[in-house]
């Protein structure tokens, strides 16, 4: 059990650095300004490159780098636009509210490699097809966007993460404007994010305990490329039109340059609780049994275990300080729309003590006559709630109203 509480835990911090490729910033390798204009751009290929998931929570949304590759001065780099140096002052707590600053850093292109090559990820090489001048602008651009006073930026893992960097970045150099094909499939940025966390059901709690309702509108094509594997889809089939309406494809060639190891999938496996088997939805609906048995055993008993009450508020208590926090200072996106705030809040925690100090001596306590009246407003209103809930939210809810459901019938009888 400790260790599921540990993979939850995880589960909570690590949904806040979706497609982030989790790096400590050292010595890179800049392109400067000042070669990136001498660039002879016939020998100069920019490309986009797109790693498949990995095995660890913050590597499950993959990574998005800009490669560029010039033959003629035997030049290979690569710019990373999802590096963080733990070592920032304060840097836990900034990431928590939100605050994350990144940065692209350029290195060469084989100490990329290797890192995925030894994570067992798959690389993907799209060649964009440039003109001569939008090659060099991209290049100066990238070379400008590497130097020490510009390299960092405000990290947000929907809107402004290494992968919709990239493809700014991309878009910007460009002699006229990019179409991308429409997707005919309707989705949300929680739909998107539970293909990436399929296999890991609790690394999607962790994500739909702390995304709100903003997260569950529909997106538009631009928005949801977002993920390294979503942009690649979009960048095969886009179009670049100039202003006389002639139109390119915007990608000349795609490539496999890393296989994934096969390795990576028995891997996968294994850091799962109890080989997969233990999911959110086995915990919550075994919970539920085990307060319905409880529930029976004080009925038969006549007497109310105040032990529980103590426990479970102070599990809500907690949680909820988690959400309200995150509710009302963290700067992360769509937390501030969360409706399991009404669940789970501080209010438990404060009010504990007196409903222990009721259960020990036996007294009627109007917290539970209260709380069952909430729970049951929370649970018939839920279908209607614009929130698609985590697989433990109505488990927790059906637990925490045994508890009042249970008093009411205690006192009742006595």
């Amino acid at each position: 059990m400790r260790s599921v509480l540990l993979s939850v835990f995880l589960c909570l911090l690590a949904c806040l650095g979706a497609s982030a490729q989790t790096s400590v910033s050292g010595q890179t390798m800049a392109l400067p300004a000042a070669q990136a204009d001498t660039l002879e751009t016939d020998s100069v290929v920019v490309s986009l490159l797109t790693c498949s998931p990995g095995t660890e929570v913050y590597q499950l949304y993959g990574h998005t780098a800009l490669r560029v590759t010039d033959s003629r001065r035997h030049l290979d780099l690569v710019f990373n636009y999802g590096v963080f140096d733990f070592r920032t002052p304060h840097f836990t707590w900034r990431f928590i509210l939100g605050q994350c600053d990144y940065q692209v850093a350029a290195y060469p292109y084989e100490l990329f490699l290797e890192e995925y090559r030894e994570r067992g990820s798959s690389v993907t090489e799209q060649v964009l097809n440039l003109t001569p001048t939008e090659t060099l602008r991209l290049c100066q651009a990238l070379a400008l966007n590497a130097l020490p006073e510009n390299r960092t930026y405000r990290y947000d893992f929907l809107r402004n993460n290494c992968t919709t960097r990239a493809r700014d970045m991309v878009e910007q150099a460009l002699d006229g404007h990019v179409a991308y094909e429409e997707s005919p499939e309707p989705r949300t940025y929680r739909q998107l994010l539970h293909r990436c966390t399929q296999d890991y059901p609790w690394s999607a709690l962790g994500n739909d305990m702390l995304l709100g309702a903003d997260c569950d509108t529909l997106l538009s094509d631009r928005a949801a490329q977002f993920l390294p594997a979503q942009l690649m889809s979009y960048m095969e089939g886009a179009q670049v039109f100039d202003s006389l309406e002639n139109r390119r494809p915007l990608v000349r060639e795609t490539r496999l340059l890393l296989a994934e190891d096969a390795r990576r999938m028995a891997a996968r496996k294994a850091v799962l609780p109890l080989g997969g088997r233990l999911t959110p939805r086995v915990v919550g609906w075994g919970l539920v049994a085990l307060g319905l048995v409880v529930a029976l055993v004080e009925y038969r008993t006549r007497r109310m275990w105040w032990m529980v009450d103590a426990l479970l508020m102070s599990l809500q208590g907690v949680a909820g300080l988690l959400l309200c926090f995150m509710f009302l200072f963290s700067e992360h996106p769509t937390v501030d729309s969360n409706w399991q705030v009404l669940l789970f809040h501080p209010l438990a925690l404060l009010l504990m003590p007196w409903v222990v100090r009721s259960a020990r001596h036996r007294k009627v306590c109007l917290y539970h006559y209260a709380n069952m009246l909430c729970l049951v407003l929370f649970l018939g209103f839920m279908p209607w709630i614009p929130q698609d809930f985590s697989t433990l939210t109505l488990p927790l809810a059906l637990v925490l109203l045994i508890r009042p459901m249970s008093y009411y019938l205690h006192y009742s009888r006595t």
